[in-house]
């Protein structure tokens, strides 16, 4: 009997010391799948930037998103690391209404030949031709989510799939596709989401407006503009100066600035401000911050 109650002790201890050697073992093993895990997703990032906003990566069509992908009611874009698409400062058309359809980026005078370079590092969605449209372009999906499209282009000078880093010439400016001179057609979207490049590009001092743009849900579409211009073309009245009025408005942060300034200066309340912006009135402004005013 106490033969038998040795074993057992014994068969215990020796299961436990089992045990304790095997933890580690488990530890380096779980360790080694996180690592391999993580090495998976950044393989997978950098074969499709945004990896996790984007539903697919597509070839087809510019506008390729529709309701199959789920656009977060805010996200802050990072535009460091930034690289102006082009040299040229003048602006010819706005992003808004314009001819009673909407345009859904900038115009920058840019002549036959100048170098167009990308905004990001990103990799490179589409390179095609539309004759009714955009003429020779690319699109760049990029690591911090947006997505930049360069129309009217005389030569493309980068393929499909091919990684670029900011800076790097995609293509020359040209006058293709629907257009009545040459410049460069430049556009910034979100998960198929149209932002006014202006809100994020300072073009004619050759800078961003901002180390980040907020973006939040609905407030960048222009539904709402193109109604009032619409509206107001059918009233007899100007349509630029009604589009103008239903602008959405942004600040950017200077010194001294505070959300009660801010609200005098726009005309808003402080909690208004602060539910655009998704911030609280103990929010900490910092120089260099855009908040939406309207």
């Amino acid at each position: 009997m106490t033969m038998a109650a040795l074993a057992f002790v014994s068969a215990n201890v020796c299961g436990q010391d089992l045990l304790a050697r095997q933890a580690p073992i488990d530890r380096k093993l779980k360790a080694v799948d996180s690592l391999a895990l993580i090495r998976q997703i950044k393989a997978e990032q950098a074969v499709y930037p945004a990896y996790s906003l984007y539903p697919n990566w597509s070839h087809d069509r510019v506008h390729a998103y529709g309701n199959t992908v789920q656009i977060p009611d805010s996200f802050r874009i990072d535009l460091t690391g930034f690289c102006m698409p082009t040299t040229h400062t003048k602006i010819t058309s706005k992003c808004g209404p314009r001819w009673r359809r909407m345009h859904n980026g900038l115009d920058i005078k840019v002549y036959i030949g100048d170098t167009i370079r990308a905004a990001f590092d990103g990799r490179v969605r589409m390179v095609k031709y539309e004759r009714r449209g955009y003429g020779k372009y690319v699109v760049i999906r990029h690591d911090n989510g947006l997505e930049t499209i360069y129309g009217h282009l005389s030569k493309q000078i980068v393929d499909e799939d091919q990684y670029v880093k900011a800076g790097d010439p995609i293509g020359l400016g040209g006058n293709t596709g629907r257009s009545t001179g040459s410049h460069l057609h430049f556009e910034t979207r979100f998960l198929g989401e149209v932002i006014n490049p202006e809100f994020m590009f300072d073009f004619p001092n050759q800078d961003i407006v901002a180390d980040s743009y907020l973006f939040v849900r609905g407030a960048n579409r222009y539904t709402y503009q193109r109604t009032r211009a619409l509206a107001a073309v059918k009233a007899g009245k100007s349509g630029a100066n009604e589009a103008e009025k239903a602008a959405i408005r942004y600040h950017k942060i200077r010194k001294g600035d505070t959300l009660g300034r801010i609200s005098r200066i726009y005309h808003v309340s402080i909690d208004k401000l602060c539910r655009l912006n998704g911030i609280k009135r103990t929010t900490v402004l910092r120089i260099g911050q855009v908040l939406r005013c309207s």
